[in-house]
């Protein structure tokens, strides 16, 4: 990019490289790259390799275009190639940055590019049968690029996730919300609008959670909650309870791991009654809170209505 010196920098320093006697013929830098220069390496590299900066890759789509080609990718599980990556049709770098200090990540990352290169991917591709000298476990994974990452990379598969995940299911609601004179979309307002008025006057009657907000948890363990709201003149399928886990990275932010539904006990005198019986798949420290939230079945989603009351 004409604005990115570092980058420039980079690249002429590689061109000084490329010319020292020690690497001639070992380095190539070839300039002007265009999709006519891009069909010709694509179909002649065996291994495409791209390491951005983690999570700055837009998407990657030179990477794209080499596994169609049956090329090997080899980068940083960022961009596209954190979706693509499959193991024995290419190689990756982990997602998260181990450091927070991007010189100590690049030193890192540069120890396990010479690591895989010279460990796994050289290896691989000097290994040779006996009896035809061919690669059989190179051109296999060829080939699982191909099958396994190339085909879910393509136009058809991308209209047919857009077809079958947005638009036919927006179709089909667009087609409920309108029949009969527009019925639902007037029914789903008067009822927001009568949710929304009674919200305000739900009353946390008794609490019973884990005893306290940061508890160790053990693997198998259940752990029981239970709480019983005053609702009014809502009804009890009206509102939703869950319990959310959550958990702190390095950076202290908050990280949603799980929630755990309550299901509905008893409901008498405008007193309702939900508990929930909790077992975690991990051990360690959580943060975990209970909260109520509306619902309603056509609802298209929980952010469509906002109203949430932290217990």
């Amino acid at each position: 990019h004409p604005a990115d010196k570092a980058g420039q920098d980079i690249i002429k320093k590689i061109v000084e490289v490329s010319l020292m006697p020690q690497f001639i013929g070992k380095i190539v830098f070839i300039p002007g790259y265009d999709m006519a220069l891009a069909k010709t390496l694509v179909q002649g590299v065996d291994v495409w390799m791209n390491t951005p900066v983690r999570p700055l890759e837009a998407s990657g789509t030179s990477g794209q275009k080499a596994a169609m080609n049956g090329v090997m990718h080899f980068s940083v599980l960022d961009g596209w190639w954190v979706e693509g990556y499959q193991e024995g049709a290419g190689w990756a770098l982990p997602l998260d940055n181990t450091y927070d200090d991007q010189s100590l990540q690049d030193e890192l990352d540069a120890a396990n590019i010479y690591n895989i290169l010279e460990s796994e991917i050289i290896p691989l591709f000097y290994k040779r049968e006996k009896k035809n000298e061919l690669p059989i476990e190179w051109i296999q994974c060829i080939k699982n690029t191909i099958a396994k990452v190339a085909s879910n990379f393509t136009t058809h598969r991308m209209i047919e996730d857009y077809q079958h995940k947005f638009y036919i299911p927006l179709y089909e609601r667009n087609n409920k919300i309108i029949e009969n004179d527009f019925a639902l979309a007037k029914e789903l307002s008067f009822w927001k609008k009568r949710v929304r008025r009674e919200w305000p006057l739900i009353e946390v009657k008794s609490y019973i959670k884990p005893e306290s907000s940061k508890e160790e948890i053990s693997k198998g363990n259940e752990y029981y909650a239970e709480v019983e709201l005053i609702i009014g003149d809502l009804k009890p399928e009206e509102i939703g309870v869950e319990m959310v886990f959550a958990s702190k990275d390095k950076n202290n932010r908050m990280r949603f791991l799980k929630k755990y539904d309550f299901d509905l006990v008893s409901f008498e005198d405008g007193i309702v009654k939900y508990k929930c019986i909790m077992m975690p798949e991990t051990a360690g420290v959580y943060n975990f809170a209970g909260r109520i939230y509306a619902k309603h079945p056509d609802l298209p989603h929980r952010q469509d209505f906002d109203l949430v009351k932290w217990l």
